[in-house]
Parts: C-alpha cells; sequence; structure tokens
C-alpha cells in the first residue's frame, strides 16, 4: 500500500513549459481524493514552490531546498531545517573570486535569493523559478552560521569537496552545495519518521542526481523516463517522460498496488 506520493518539480512533475503536466496534477489530486498524501521534494525555496502546492491543494509538508528546509506551506511552520557549517560558507567566499568564468554563485538566507551578478544565467534561473535575486552588496555581510544552500550555476561547473558539505547536480548547470545532513532524502527519512509512515509505504520520483537518495530511501522508488541515466539506474521502476505524464504513471502504480 503506497500512502505517500513524493515528487520532484522540474522536469517530473512541471514540464519545460513550467507548468504542471496536466494529466499528472489530474492524477495526483485523483490520488489525494484517495486518501494518499502528496509531498513535493524540490530545490525551490518556499516562494517558488508554493503555487505548484496551491495548485495540487495541498495541506502538508514540503521539501525545499533539495532537503535542506521542510516547511508546511500552509501554515508557514518550519519542520526541519539545516544550515551551512559558517567554515563551509567562508571556504565558499574564498572561491568565489577564482570560479570558472560564466560560472556565478547564488546564496540562500533568511528566506531570500542572493546574487551579486546580473547576468543571463542568473535571470533565467530567476524567471525559471519565479522568484527575484536581491544584491547584497557585499557577501562577507551575510550571517555566516545562517546559510540555507548555495547554488553555482552556468558552465563548466568546479568539483567541490568542501567539509560539512554535500553537492548535487539539481541540473545539467546547477551545483547546490547543501549541508551534509541536508538532502531529499534525509529530509524525507525525516519526515516520515515523524508523521509515523513505513518508507515501503512512501513511493518516490525524480529525474536528476540530487533525486537519487529521496528514491532510495522510498519504498518504491521511481525515475522519469527521460531522466539521467543515473537516476534511471538506481529506480526501482522507470516510467515515462515527463511531458507524456510520469508522475501520472506512479499514480497508477499506487493505486493499483
Amino acid at each position: 500500500m503506497i500512502r505517500w506520493i513524493v515528487t520532484d518539480l522540474d522536469g517530473t512533475l512541471v514540464g519545460r513549459d513550467l507548468a504542471m503536466v496536466p494529466a499528472s496534477r489530474d492524477a495526483l489530486r485523483r490520488f489525494l481524493a484517495a486518501g494518499g498524501e502528496v509531498v513535493i521534494a524540490t530545490g525551490r525555496m518556499e516562494l517558488s514552490a508554493r503555487p505548484f502546492y496551491d495548485e495540487l491543494g495541498l495541506d502538508g509538508a514540503a521539501i525545499l531546498y533539495n532537503g535542506a528546509r521542510t516547511v508546511d506551506l500552509g501554515t508557514g511552520a518550519v519542520l526541519r531545517s539545516r544550515h551551512l557549517p559558517p567554515g563551509a560558507w567562508r571556504t565558499l567566499l574564498e572561491m568565489f573570486g577564482d570560479l570558472p568564468e560564466g560560472v556565478y554563485p547564488v546564496a540562500f538566507c533568511g528566506g531570500e535569493a542572493l546574487a551579486v551578478h546580473d547576468v543571463p544565467q542568473l535571470r533565467d534561473y530567476a524567471r525559471r523559478d519565479g522568484i527575484a535575486l536581491r544584491d547584497p552588496g557585499d557577501w562577507k555581510a551575510l550571517p555566516a552560521g545562517e546559510i540555507t544552500k548555495c547554488m553555482l550555476i552556468g558552465d563548466p561547473l568546479p568539483e567541490l569537496t568542501i567539509p560539512g558539505t554535500v553537492t548535487v547536480r539539481s541540473e545539467a548547470t546547477y551545483l547546490e552545495v547543501l549541508p551534509e545532513d541536508a538532502t531529499k532524502g534525509s529530509a524525507l527519512r525525516a519526515l516520515a519518521a515523524s508523521r509515523g509512515v513505513p518508507l515501503e509505504q512512501i513511493a518516490a520520483v525524480g529525474d536528476n542526481p540530487n533525486d537519487i537518495d529521496m528514491i532510495a530511501a522510498a519504498g518504491l522508488g521511481v525515475a522519469v523516463g527521460d531522466g539521467h541515466p543515473d537516476v534511471r539506474a538506481a529506480a526501482d521502476v522507470v516510467v515515462g517522460a515527463c511531458a507524456d505524464g510520469a508522475v501520472a504513471q506512479v499514480v497508477e502504480l499506487a493505486l493499483s498496488g
């Protein structure tokens, strides 16, 4: 029996037009009507995830910032929150000046997305996520212990090994630096334990490498058919492409099981 469906947004539930795939949206509504629960698990922040949460009529937790924060978007209650260690943030600051040409940092702190560059790559990112990027003026002015995550956007992305952090690729040109215990999988395990839901009764679906540990944690791990090869290899089941209603197929599996 599948009680929860946990779904990534971009490339899984949300198509290239930045809207939910209608077949998948409608199927999730059927799953909710049948008594199931839907949890969004995304790299997006609160402001960016809320339209999809509201469109589905959800009233529970959402896993945000790739697992660094879990929030009840209905009430605003923060259920779980992690931050980069201050030393890791200072290491990142030292790296910012030496990033490859065409790679730009974005930091998330206090519910804001922050960037000092005004370039097409970052404008496209902000447009896609439906957010505004604020220039903090000086990176060093940010409170070192309150950084939720840092993203590097562009190409070529560097290889990073920073103590106290984990890095994941959420898109081909997005490298996310997170607190080491903050991933979609760790957030899902914590949320399920707090609600008394066995992981075996959860289906999780995604398309990019940042979804792999979430897929591995769930009783039914599902990969989108046009997702990253590593995700397809890690999944229990591979469904169709995002645009063809990948999440709708997950609903069918859940309801038929």
